[in-house]
């Protein structure tokens, strides 16, 4: 857990994943992403039972734990500590974040879902938040009916300049990302741009690598030919 926070700090690109029971290769998966630039990376199986998610959290910790990343759980605290996760994410809608510490102690890092401005005011200074996710930044099938509030959020964020780590989050993909960092994100979750992929750990590559050097002096004059090609400014 000591190094939990440093991890953080330096982490861009952050999964958020099923348990890849339809197509069977959750290790293979793990491997090839944690490999190949994502950071954090969440299990995100709504209706699981407890005792089922924990079997496949086994499978992420180990995964984690070769590769030197961080795991997180997402809404349940209890599931959290019983995996020994370093991140818990939690919604609006989820348990208190003090519920939450007093649950799992100092060194778990807790994270909140933010959709409108006044939730960022609050997870730019509520105790106990080590990070916050901004979004979404597109209507996606993950989180149906929910409001987008687009990128006028992200540029709210990112104009407060936060202390805390924040990432956008929301349909973001390799034909999108350089909207969300133009809006002002250095951070991005992402879900379906890897689990959707051909060939995810190429994903993984080219997103990490465009994230990373999206402030590269040279980024301009000599852009990753794998990467998404960056849209023309209009001068003035």
């Amino acid at each position: 857990m000591t190094t939990a926070r440093p991890a953080l700090s330096d982490a861009r690109l952050y999964l958020c994943t099923d348990a890849r029971r339809r197509q069977g290769d959750l290790p293979q998966f793990l491997d090839a992403v944690l490999s190949s630039g994502v950071d954090i990376v969440q299990l995100r199986d709504k209706g699981m039972e407890a005792g089922e998610e924990l079997r496949h959290l086994e499978v992420f910790a180990d995964a984690c734990r070769r590769h030197g990343k961080l795991l997180a759980v997402n809404d349940r605290a209890d599931v959290a500590h019983a995996a020994g996760s370093e991140v818990l994410h939690l919604g609006q809608g989820d348990l208190p974040v003090p519920a939450a510490r007093a649950l799992l102690g100092p060194d778990v890092l807790i994270g909140r879902s933010t959709h409108a401005e006044a939730e960022v005011d609050a997870a730019l200074t509520e105790p106990g938040v080590d990070y916050f996710c901004t979004g979404p930044c597109w209507p996606t099938p993950t989180k149906p009916g929910r409001h987008a509030p687009g990128l006028d959020l992200v540029r709210y964020a990112a104009a407060r300049a936060p202390e805390r780590p924040w990432f956008a989050i929301g349909g973001i993909d390799a034909r999108n990302l350089d909207e969300v960092l133009q809006a002002g994100a250095r951070r991005v979750v992402v879900v379906r741009a890897l689990t959707e992929a051909d060939d995810p750990g190429a994903a993984a590559a080219a997103l990490a690598r465009r994230i990373r050097t999206w402030d590269a002096p040279d980024a301009l004059d000599a852009p990753d030919a794998s990467a998404p090609s960056r849209p023309v400014r209009e001068a003035g």
